[in-house]
C-alpha cells in the first residue's frame, strides 16, 4: 500500500524538517505542535524591548560551502541572515587575573596555551595539529542509516584515513581527564570548564574548535526564533501549516500499525505514516503506552544521563557590554545559593553583537545556572513560593554580576527566569533536560551510529530529534528529518527529490 499522508509530532527544527522534505516530495503533511509558536527548543522571547534568546550560541553549517549548509538552504534557514563568528569561543577566568581564552582559530588557542603551559607544549601542538585534521571530517553518507551499504563506508574510507590518528589519539578520553594530565594548576581547574558536563568527550570538544577553526560554527543573527519562523515560512511556501495548540496525547496503532494521533481535545487524526520529532520518554511512554519496547531502547531511559536541567536568568541592561567577552566564566568573591544548590563561579553570555536583541547602547544578559528538576516541579505547585524562589534567584545573580561590575544592579531595566520545570512546560522535555542524552566517553558512539529510530512491533512509525543523537543539537535534528523522508521516499517507491528555497 503506498503511502500519501503523513503525520508529524512537534514543530521543533526536526519536525519542521521533516515536514519542508515530506512536501518537497509530494506527500501530504500535518505538523501538530503544542506550543502556539514553532522551533520547540530553539525559540526566543521579549520581555519589554529586550529578546532573550534560548538556544543558539553557534550553528554547525553556517559557512555557506559546507556539507552542513546544503540543508540549512533547502530549509531556508539561513538565507539573508547576516553570520557573526567570534575570536574566542569563550573564556575562563581564575583567581588573581588568569584567563583561559579558547581562541576559535587553532594556532592562537595554541599559542595561548603554550604561554600558559610551557611545559605542556608538545601536547598542545600536536591538539592544534589534529584540530585541523578534523576540519577535514567528511559528512555523513548521503544515505541514511537503514539503507547504507558496505559501498557507502569504502567511499568514505579515504576521507576518514588522515583522521584515524586523532580518532586513536583522543577516543575514549574525557576533557576532565585531560585537563587533569596538564602541567598547570590553573589550566588544570579551568579547561575543563570550558565543557562544565561529567565526562565530556575530549574528541567532541576538538571537533567543536574544528568547526570554529573552519568558520563554520557561527552565529545566526537574528536567534533561535527567527531561525525557527525561517524554517517555518519554507514549510508555508511548500503549501502546509502547522497546527498550533495542538498536543497529541496518543499515538494510535492498529494491527502493529501507526495510523494516527489523538489530541488532548479528544479529536482523532489518520495518517498513513506518523512521525514524532517530541520528546523521546514521551513518546514511547506516554504516547504509546510503553508497548513497543525492546531492553536496547528501555536502556537508553534507564541509564543514560541527560543534559543537567538549567535555570536560565535573563537579564535587560541599561549598559553597553560590547567592549566585554561575549561568553566569560568567572569565580565569585561570594558564593551564594540558588534553589538549595551553592555556586562559588558563574558565566555571563551577552548579545552585543546581535543588534536584535537589545536597544541601542543596552545589552541582554543570560547567565545558565544547573539545578534540580524535581526540585522545581514540586515547588511550581505553589505558584506564590515558585514565583519567590525565582526573584531570590534572579536577586542572586545580579548581586554576582554587580561584584564584578560596579553599579550593575542599578541597571537592570528586566529580569527573566526560566527553571527546568518551564522547559518541560513549553516544550515536554523529559526531566527538564534541554538537550536530551549527555553526550560521555561512553554514549559518544551513537553519535555516529545512531539510535533507534523504529520501534519494534509497530510499522510506518519513525522517531526523529534531539532524543535520537547524544548530545543534542540543531544540525542532527535536521538531519534527521532529511534522512526519515528519504527512507520514507525509497520504501514507497519514490526517488527522494530535494530543492533549496
Amino acid at each position: 500500500m503506498g503511502i500519501d499522508s503523513i503525520i508529524i509530532i512537534g514543530a521543533g527544527v526536526a519536525g519542521l524538517s521533516a515536514g519542508c522534505y515530506a512536501r518537497m516530495n509530494g506527500y501530504d503533511t500535518t505538523i501538530f505542535e503544542m506550543h502556539d509558536k514553532p522551533g520547540g527548543v530553539c525559540t526566543s522571547w521579549t520581555r519589554e524591548g529586550y529578546t532573550f534568546d534560548g538556544c543558539i550560541h553557534w550553528l554547525v553549517g553556517s559557512r555557506p560551502d559546507s556539507e552542513y549548509n546544503r540543508i540549512w538552504r533547502e530549509l531556508g534557514a539561513l538565507q539573508g541572515r547576516t553570520i557573526v563568528d567570534h575570536e574566542e569561543f569563550c573564556r575562563v577566568e581564575g583567581e588573581g587575573g588568569k584567563a583561559l581564552v579558547i581562541y576559535t582559530d587553532a594556532d592562537r588557542l595554541g599559542a595561548h596555551l603554550k604561554q600558559l603551559s610551557p611545559r605542556d607544549s608538545a601536547l598542545f601542538d600536536r591538539m592544534v595539529c589534529d584540530i585541523k585534521a578534523l576540519t577535514a571530517m567528511p559528512a555523513a553518507p548521503e544515505n541514511p542509516p537503514e539503507l547504507r551499504r558496505p559501498l557507502d563506508g569504502l567511499k568514505m574510507l579515504p576521507g576518514m584515513l588522515p583522521l584515524a590518528g586523532p580518532f586513536m589519539r583522543w577516543r575514549g578520553k574525557s576533557i576532565q581527564e585531560f585537563g587533569a594530565g596538564l602541567s598547570d594548576e590553573f589550566l588544570r581547574d579551568a579547561f575543563p570548564r570550558v565543557f562544565e558536563v561529567p565526562d565530556f568527550p575530549m574528541l567532541a570538544a576538538l571537533m567543536t574548535f574544528a568547526w570554529m577553526h573552519a568558520r563554520d560554527a557561527g552565529y545566526p543573527v537574528g536567534g533561535s526564533l527567527e531561525f525557527s519562523r525561517a524554517i517555518e515560512r519554507r514549510y508555508l511556501d511548500l503549501g502546509r501549516a502547522v497546527s498550533y495548540k495542538s498536543r497529541v496525547e496518543k499515538i494510535l496503532a492498529e494491527g502493529g500499525r501507526a495510523v494516527g494521533v489523538m489530541l488532548a481535545d479528544g479529536s482523532e487524526h489518520r495518517a498513513d505514516v506518523v512521525v514524532s520529532a517530541a520528546d523521546g520518554h514521551s513518546t514511547i511512554f506516554d504516547m504509546l503506552d510503553g508497548r513497543f519496547t525492546d531492553p536496547e531502547i528501555r536502556g537508553y531511559y534507564a541509564t543514560f544521563p541527560l543534559f543537567p536541567a538549567i535555570m536560565q536568568v535573563s537579564l535587560g541592561v541599561d549598559a553597553d557590554f560590547s567592549d566585554e567577552p561575549h561568553m566569560v566564566n568567572f569565580p565569585l568573591k561570594k558564593p551564594f545559593l540558588a534553589a538549595g544548590k551553592a555556586y562559588d563561579r558563574i558565566a555571563i553570555q551577552h548579545y552585543c553583537y546581535d543588534p536584535t536583541m537589545a536597544p541601542e547602547g543596552k545589552s541582554a544578559l543570560v547567565v545558565y545556572l544547573e539545578s534540580d528538576f524535581d526540585y522545581w516541579k514540586a515547588l511550581r505547585k505553589d505558584r506564590k513560593r515558585y514565583k519567590a524562589e525565582k526573584e531570590e534567584v534572579a536577586a542572586a545573580v545580579i548581586a554576582a554580576i554587580a561584584s564584578r561590575h560596579r553599579g550593575f544592579a542599578g541597571k537592570v531595566e528586566v529580569v527573566d527566569v526560566a527553571t527546568p520545570a518551564t522547559y518541560e512546560r513549553y516544550t515536554g522535555n523529559w526531566r527538564g533536560s534541554f538537550e536530551g542524552f549527555l553526550i560521555t566517553t561512553r554514549t559518544s558512539k551513537y553519535m555516529l551510529k545512531g539510535m533507534k529510530r523504529e520501534l519494534p512491533g509497530l510499522e510506518r512509525f519513525y522517531m526523529i530529534g534531539q532524543w535520537l543523537s547524544p548530545g543534542g543539537g540543531l544540525p542532527p535534528a535536521a538531519q534527521h528529518g532529511r534522512e526519515i523522508i528519504q527512507l520514507i521516499c525509497t520504501r514507497d517507491g519514490r526517488t527522494f527529490t530535494t530543492s533549496e528555497a
